[in-house]
């Protein structure tokens, strides 16, 4: 028997309030104890508000059930995301009267706020946990489920991993997958060569180097791995490697075990809700159709199990592939439909095993349904149909 991820499924038996996700995320904070272990403790609550014109980012009756929950429990919560998605958190409908508890940027109003950790990994030597939530005694991660470019996904782990620490950490954690080489100049000095190189690229992925004009630079997070590009290139000179498409996964493991090791054991909840998932994050600053069918809530005190169970429920059925946009192509239909978009080097599944390897919890778990729609006897609807 694994862990338990306790889970609410977004279908309904009868057209009943108490029947919906909000009412199964009241379920689910109660299987977790939140009320019960939060009395004096500083909770911070790490939201995406998201950005701009996004809509798919969590809905403020689900977040305000959490800030009751940890008010009632004796808790002091207050509400944390990166500074400059803060900025229009008002604009999405993320105030305090409305969640009912501070929203303030995790590493202070000029993102200065923060405590190092060394911890040399490729390109990163140290990573700086934001202030506001390393000051905190007890952390609420609660996440929405949504494609990610450079991993193929976004949950708790990269909730954490990118939403707790400042700026400069963020932009460094996004360079790793450049820091293992992928090509090699002196394969390759014909111009013309490397322009044909570039322009086999449908996604934009490989452009000039700004620094150096011999120099090709890869977009990790606009590659699909498709290998057209792999087509034209002199051999020996470009690499599709996994080291580069998998380096953000392990930062992503690291960056979260930094962040949770400031916490005390059996001091930290999460949460994720999959509904209305993108293909990419929801800091991209607008709301696309679904790509994956609605999958539900999740909740536990293991991250790398709460992850890997949505994972596992979104695997259970395809892609939609009409609400995927355009510009956008699916070239392998094997694995997660996350990777099938964003490629196979782009497995989401990386995301639990880097997690689990460096200690943050277990793929293995036992799912929950606290409200199961099968165990719900049908009410008589109170009309007589037409026919």
């Amino acid at each position: 028997m694994g862990v338990k991820v306790f889970y609410g499924d977004p279908r309904q038996a009868r057209l009943e309030g108490n029947e919906t996700l909000p009412a199964k995320l009241d379920l689910i904070l109660d299987h977790l104890h939140l009320q019960d272990r939060v009395k004096g403790e500083l909770v911070a609550l790490k939201l995406h508000v998201g950005n701009k014109i996004g809509y798919s980012t969590l809905h403020p009756v689900f977040i305000r059930k959490v800030v009751k929950a940890i008010r009632d429990g004796g808790g002091k919560p207050f509400i944390v995301d990166v500074d400059w998605d803060m900025e229009g958190a008002v604009s999405r409908g993320y105030t305090a009267e409305v969640l009912g508890c501070p929203i303030v940027p995790n590493g202070g109003p000029s993102d200065k706020y923060f405590y190092a950790h060394e911890r040399p990994y490729k390109n990163i030597k140290e990573w700086n946990v934001a202030g506001m939530v390393e000051d905190a005694t007890f952390l609420v991660n609660f996440a929405h489920a949504k494609g990610h470019p450079t991993n193929a996904y976004g949950g708790a782990l990269k909730n954490i991993a990118l939403g707790c620490m400042v700026g400069k950490t963020r932009s460094a954690m996004h360079d790793s997958v450049l820091f293992d080489p992928y090509w090699f100049k002196e394969k390759c000095r014909d111009e013309e060569t490397r322009q044909r190189i570039i322009a086999s690229c449908p996604h934009g992925a490989l452009v000039k180097d700004k620094y150096d004009p011999e120099e090709i630079h890869l977009h990790i997070d606009l590659c699909n791995q498709c290998g057209r590009c792999l087509q034209v290139a002199p051999e020996g000179s470009l690499k599709i490697d996994p080291a580069n498409f998998h380096a953000f996964h392990e930062a992503v493991a690291i960056s979260t075990s930094i962040t949770m090791s400031t916490f005390e054991p059996g001091k930290a909840v999460h949460l994720v809700l999959a509904t209305h998932m993108t293909p990419v994050c929801d800091c991209f600053g607008f709301t696309s159709m679904p790509i994956m069918r609605d999958a539900g809530i999740f909740g536990s005190d293991d991250i790398v199990a709460v992850d890997q169970a949505v994972l596992d429920a979104t695997s259970k059925y395809p892609l939609i592939e009409e609400n995927v946009p355009t510009s956008m192509e699916i070239h392998t239909r094997v694995g997660h439909p996350l990777r099938w978009l964003h490629g196979p080097l782009k497995d989401p599944y990386k995301a639990t095993e880097y997690a689990e390897k460096v200690g943050l919890g277990t793929r293995d778990y036992e799912l929950v349904d606290v409200l199961p729609v099968e165990s719900i006897r049908p009410a008589p609807m109170g009309y007589i149909p037409a026919q």
